[in-house]
């Protein structure tokens, strides 16, 4: 059975049977994971193992998980400090700062694959214009070239452990106030900007990286759509003028500023068409259901091999890696960094 065009979510710490069901249809290929999906290390396992028992090859199971604000899976986990800090350190001790990057892109991974989380919607590659509350910290620099270098030791790290990476949100998200999840940013700057600027990060990576996801942005100076309906952005300019070749996800069709293109169904039919290879849609069971009995969608080969990409290789339980001695100086390398109390940010 192929993976399917659609990445959905599930309500709480065990499959339901109208889960079960909507996870064997044919246009699912995914599930994302949130923090109202984890209550321990045993709880999570079991419910990716209950995920990958539905289908052969298995379904993608993917989370967010970048450390700093955006961590879904908390207690049993070693926190991991946001991208911020990373660039910070990075201004004083560039080689230090490029250990502790790899180290905590392996960490993340290894633990995630664990639990059976085949990836993270990880790194960021936006640049910190300090504007954006959203991104904030989980830019790790405001310079395309530390962004590219802190991002590439992440990715190894990531890579070590197994784990493929996903960079976001492309063409860039550090340079608009508002935020997606509630409303359609507009970013008036002219291509060249960007070009030079905020796509640094992902041309410099698109051999390493095994996935993109598009921003919910309207670049009006190159397109009327947001990106990640945009065949010029996700086509013309990610696939040709950068040649890449990985898998493209769009960004999560229930917020708010994916509602230009329609409902559920319309938003998916669009991320499709412009060129991604699988659309989220969460937090939202109605959504989906409507996306399940409306798109129509032809299996792709190359889509599918794409995706495939995608799946952790090499797991191992959490109490194997915590015998493993990298684990241990790998949470104490990255304890410095740790900073006294943060708030998670709840949003995809």
């Amino acid at each position: 059975m192929t993976l399917g065009p659609l990445m959905i979510d599930v309500a709480g710490y065990s499959l339901t049977e109208v889960e079960k069901e909507r996870l064997q249809h044919p246009l699912v290929g995914g599930v994302i994971l949130f923090s109202r999906n984890y209550e321990s290390p045993e709880q999570i396992a079991e419910l990716t193992s209950s995920i990958r028992r539905l289908r052969d090859p298995h379904l993608l199971i993917a989370v967010d998980h970048e450390g700093g604000r955006v961590q879904r899976f908390r207690k049993g986990f070693t926190h991991i400090p946001p991208a911020g800090a990373l660039g910070k350190h990075f201004h004083s001790h560039p080689s230090h700062a490029l250990k502790l990057a790899e180290t905590a892109g392996w960490l993340m991974a290894a633990e995630l694959r664990a639990v059976g989380v085949d990836f993270s919607f990880a790194p960021v590659l936006d640049l910190d214009y300090g504007v954006s509350e959203v991104i904030g910290d989980r830019s790790f620099h405001r310079d395309p070239d530390s962004v590219s270098k802190l991002a590439a030791a992440y990715i190894q790290g990531m890579k070590s452990a197994w784990m493929s990476a996903v960079g976001k949100h492309f063409p860039g998200h550090g340079a608009v106030t508002v935020d997606s999840h509630k409303g359609l940013p507009i970013d008036e700057r002219h291509f060249e900007d960007i070009w030079a600027e905020d796509m640094v990060p992902f041309r410099r990576l698109s051999s390493v990286l095994a996935g993109v996801m598009p921003a919910h942005i309207v670049f009006t100076q190159s397109d009327d759509k947001p990106a990640g309906f945009s065949p010029f952005w996700v086509q013309k300019v990610l696939r040709q003028k950068i040649g890449f070749q990985g898998a493209v996800f769009s960004d999560d069709l229930s917020m708010a500023g994916a509602a230009v293109a329609g409902n559920a169904a319309d938003r998916a039919e669009a991320a499709l068409a412009a060129g991604c290879d699988m659309a989220l849609v969460c937090n939202d069971p109605d959504a989906v259901d409507l996306v399940l009995d409306n798109l129509k969608c032809e299996a792709q080969p190359l889509r599918h091999m794409r995706l495939l990409r995608l799946h952790g290789r090499h797991p191992m339980t959490l109490g194997e890696l915590h015998q493993q001695p990298q684990w241990k100086q790998s949470v104490n390398l990255l304890a410095d960094l740790q900073p006294p109390s943060e708030p998670q940010l709840t949003l995809v």
